[in-house]
């Protein structure tokens, strides 16, 4: 998953799942569950993703599709990931969430008591700024399907994933 925070990465990850059965590995709901008050400090971060990256390997390596829903907004991450299905006799799909700016901004900074993820903890504009500013967009040999982030439905996931 690729996208500002915001755009609607949970909302379609929740989608697919629901659509394909795919496991839904969702690294806030991760996060909230290992660590009563998460810091998002590199160490936690590096904890995190141990945990979620061998969980994936061993998912994918036993047949099992799996969305992995953060915020890859990073080639390198990607390119981690890749390797990761890679090793694990998997294909990969990038999914890029985009909303205008302006629309994520509102939804990471002010509406997420609004979202149904559990979580309602405002991002910070300073968080928001750095998160989008340092966004990666796929390169042109990164095949992904872009999704567009305010109309994620059910038949709209189909279609985009070509389901059918």
């Amino acid at each position: 998953m690729l996208g500002y925070p915001g755009a609607g990465k949970t909302t379609t990850s929740k989608t697919i799942h629901e659509l394909t059965g795919a496991a839904h590995l969702w690294a806030d709901q991760e996060r909230h569950k290992r660590f009563q008050n998460p810091t998002y400090s590199h160490q936690e971060n590096q904890q995190l993703y141990e945990q979620m990256n061998q969980e994936a390997h061993d998912l994918l390596a036993s047949g099992q599709s799996v969305i992995f829903d953060t915020n890859f907004n990073y080639f390198k991450d990607r390119e981690h990931l890749r390797m990761l299905a890679a090793q694990a006799g998997a294909l990969t799909k990038l999914i890029w969430v985009t909303v205008p700016k302006e629309i994520a901004h509102q939804r990471a900074t002010a509406d997420t008591h609004k979202q149904d993820n559990g979580f309602s903890n405002n991002m910070s504009d300073e968080d928001f700024k750095r998160l989008t500013d340092n966004l990666e967009p796929p390169r042109p040999d990164e095949a992904c399907i872009e999704i567009d982030g305010t109309k994620v439905t059910p038949d709209y996931i189909r279609q985009k994933l070509g389901l059918g």
